[in-house]
């Protein structure tokens, strides 16, 4: 069982990684489908209405959390498979 544990944490962590950056091009394709031509750069930007940068942070909140929970969820149901294939459990 130890010996998943550490096989796991680094599948974990490369995971995790995937998901951010497939998260962080996920946001700025919707992004630029909703009709923005860039990305705020960050909320400290003056040139950007309140509306423009709320509404990219709560997709851009929106998007990591879904692909957070997808990567989540398909690492733990693999997981379970390889950890039951390795020690019968």
């Amino acid at each position: 069982m130890k010996a998943f544990g550490v096989v796991y944490k680094p599948a974990g962590l490369l995971l995790g990684a995937a998901g951010s950056k497939l998260a962080g091009a996920a946001f700025k394709r919707t992004w630029k489908l909703l009709g923005h031509d860039q990305t705020p750069n960050d909320a400290s930007n003056k040139v950007r209405p309140w509306r423009q940068v709320l509404l990219a942070a709560a997709l851009q909140g929106a998007t990591f959390a879904v692909v957070r929970a997808a990567v989540d969820r398909a690492g733990a149901r693999s997981g379970g498979t390889a950890r039951r294939s390795l020690t019968g459990a």
